[in-house]
């Protein structure tokens, strides 16, 4: 049944890998049905004989234990597990282990991890359900995936003074075609239309853009009067 939880919890937060060592029972009814739907997650479970296997290719393993040891490993919350978790995975293999649910993890089993998370909870009852243990850690390492912001755009270079050149003549080509540049001083508008291009520094993509809505203008224009 917990094997179900736990696979339940890691779907939710989409994680899909799940290595199980030793199970005393597995498959097993009781799994499928506390999966709640988690059915592709435990068809794809790998089975191990020793917990060195299951992490034998990971290069940061972190154990889920309240467990104090003499010897001790840097303890995390799971806000930092989560970070350091999600940074070592640009350099290899992540693997977060908990241990039975009514032993925990054994220092045979912590002697294997670099690293040891413990989730805070009430002194007096410190211990968690599996599935519970295991949902509160995907979750910090789902909401930080989710929250990161995307990578930008590479932005677009800048507009030349050549292209930036033809934008002007385009436009003021338009501009005496719809008759705005027909006034006292046709030169001193197109300067202020000069400046505020100049302010505006743009970049080849927005020089584009405007060029397109003249030549969409010039097209309407052609289209409602042919001999114009």
């Amino acid at each position: 049944g917990n094997i179900g939880a736990v696979a339940r919890a890691m779907c939710t937060m989409a994680l899909t890998r799940l290595y199980l060592v030793r199970p005393k029972f597995f498959p097993h009814e009781e799994a499928s049905a506390r999966a709640a739907g988690a059915d592709a997650l435990l068809d794809n479970a790998v089975v191990c004989d020793t917990l060195a296997q299951a992490v034998a290719d990971c290069t940061l393993v972190i154990g889920a234990s309240v467990r104090e040891r003499s010897i001790e490993l840097p303890p995390l919350d799971p806000p930092a597990c989560a970070e350091h978790a999600l940074a070592e995975t640009t350099r290899g293999e992540v693997a977060l282990v908990f241990g039975p649910e009514h032993s925990g993890l054994s220092n045979a089993d912590l002697d294997l991890c670099q690293r040891r998370v413990v989730i805070p909870s009430n002194p007096a009852f410190p211990s968690l359900n599996i599935g519970a243990a295991v949902q509160v850690l995907t979750y910090e390492l789902y909401r930080r995936v989710a929250e990161a912001k995307p990578a930008a755009q590479p932005p677009s270079p800048p507009a030349t003074h050549a292209e930036v050149e033809r934008l002007f003549e385009h436009l003021e080509r338009v501009l005496e075609r719809i008759d705005f540049l027909r006034m006292s001083n046709p030169q001193r508008g197109m300067r202020r239309l000069r400046a505020l291009v100049n302010r505006a520094a743009p970049d080849q993509n927005e020089v584009q853009i405007l060029r397109g809505i003249l030549s969409a203008t010039e097209h309407a224009l052609a289209a409602a009067d042919p001999d114009v």
